[in-house]
């Protein structure tokens, strides 16, 4: 089976094709036929961006598998991405609005250049969050609000759904008995709280806004913030949208970026401002570390991974240091670093400290390969 892959985000697109056998597939992947990442800005077209890498596969593909950010109350399983689909789709683009829109024209853009005929396949991010109970998703505002679709519903899904079987294969115990704290740490940021395999609590919710401190977006604030700017300041919901989603976080505290990286690199020139950034950032980090842990009840690993979980050497040994407490070992947490595909764990410890590398991509191809094969039974 010949999947594509089209993973689209924030300010990339990272593309997978993979030629896939008959049979079980590995939690690992393997190599692929070739992978790609295209960056843009959103100031870009999405066919503008993805068709030239779309023509390169014209007539070689039989799937296109896309990482769908928010299907709202309805779709949470992987799906055939029909036209009922496709509308589900736009509807939550309000709720979702740097992805879903986007993530909507990649699939327009396949249908242009590979033709309608070829499959195309919805994997959704609030998926893995779908066990949720309702102490967990519903909202304490109005009850009226569930009824209108108004409750948690939790992102990164996919990459949750890859690093919780990972985590189960490195520690090599059975997964009914492992509780993870996966910190999906990237531009955009979340943990998840894994019991037995499955999400029991997330810090992101109704939108991907919730939760901790990203790289442009806020997270969670007092909504009493919002009346006032309204009230006071004149506030449109549009110039709030701008400014929670794209002008906060690391980016706002710093008035530098909302590149770790570049955090890193200004704290190292003695920085102030990007110093209170990172600062900000680690607190509420262990704020939430906090709160999954008391979910669960305890902890056998903590997971890192995205961008900033798996390349912040500064960021993983003083949050190991702020959590010596559960008896971390920081030896692969403060020093090791992931090396291609391989990840990391700590030696023996009370409770282990995993650094993942994010295979969305990879998922995304045996969610597709799974739902084509149970077609077939």
């Amino acid at each position: 089976m010949r999947i594509l892959v089209v993973n689209g985000g924030s300010s990339s697109f990272k593309l997978r094709f993979d030629d896939l056998p008959d049979g079980p597939l590995p939690v690992t992947p393997g190599k692929a036929v070739w992978e790609k990442r295209v960056d843009w800005d959103q100031r870009s077209s999405v066919p503008e961006v993805l068709e030239p890498v779309l023509k390169s596969v014209a007539g070689s593909v039989d799937v296109v598998g896309h990482r769908i950010v928010h299907g709202g109350p309805v779709y949470r399983k992987t799906t055939r991405l029909t036209p009922e689909v496709r509308n589900a789709i736009a509807k939550e683009i309000e709720f979702a609005p740097a992805h879903n829109r986007f993530e909507l024209e990649a699939v327009q853009a396949v249908d242009h250049v590979l033709g309608p005929g070829v499959l195309q396949i919805a994997v959704f991010d609030t998926g893995f969050h779908a066990t949720f109970e309702p102490d967990a998703y519903v909202y304490p505002g109005p009850y009226d609000w569930l009824e209108q679709g108004i409750r948690r519903y939790g992102f990164h899904g996919i990459n949750y759904l890859y690093a919780s079987p990972r985590a189960t294969e490195i520690l090599r115990v059975e997964p009914a008995s492992l509780r993870l704290i996966v910190c999906h740490l990237g531009n955009g940021a979340s943990l998840a709280a894994v019991r037995g395999g499955k999400s029991v609590d997330t810090t992101m919710g109704f939108t991907p806004l919730e939760g901790l401190m990203m790289g442009t977006r806020c997270g969670s604030i007092d909504p009493g913030i919002l009346l006032y700017l309204i009230r006071h300041r004149g506030s449109t919901a549009e110039q709030l949208d701008e400014i929670l989603n794209r002008k906060s976080g690391l980016l706002g505290v710093s008035g530098i970026s909302g590149d770790m990286r570049e955090i890193e690199s200004a704290i190292n020139a003695g920085n102030e401002r990007a110093q209170l950034a990172f600062d900000v950032y680690l607190h509420r980090l262990i704020r939430e570390i906090g709160a999954m842990l008391a979910v669960l009840g305890g902890v056998d690993a903590i997971i890192f991974t995205g961008g900033v979980g798996e390349n912040s050497v500064r960021l993983r040994e003083r949050a190991c240091s702020k959590l010596g407490f559960l008896g971390l070992k920081l030896d692969a947490a403060k020093n090791a670093q992931p090396s291609g595909d391989e990840d990391v764990a700590t030696a023996d410890s009370q409770v282990r400290v995993l650094v993942i590398r994010a295979q969305e991509e990879w998922e995304i191809a045996r969610e597709c390969y799974l739902l084509m094969h149970a077609a077939q039974q």
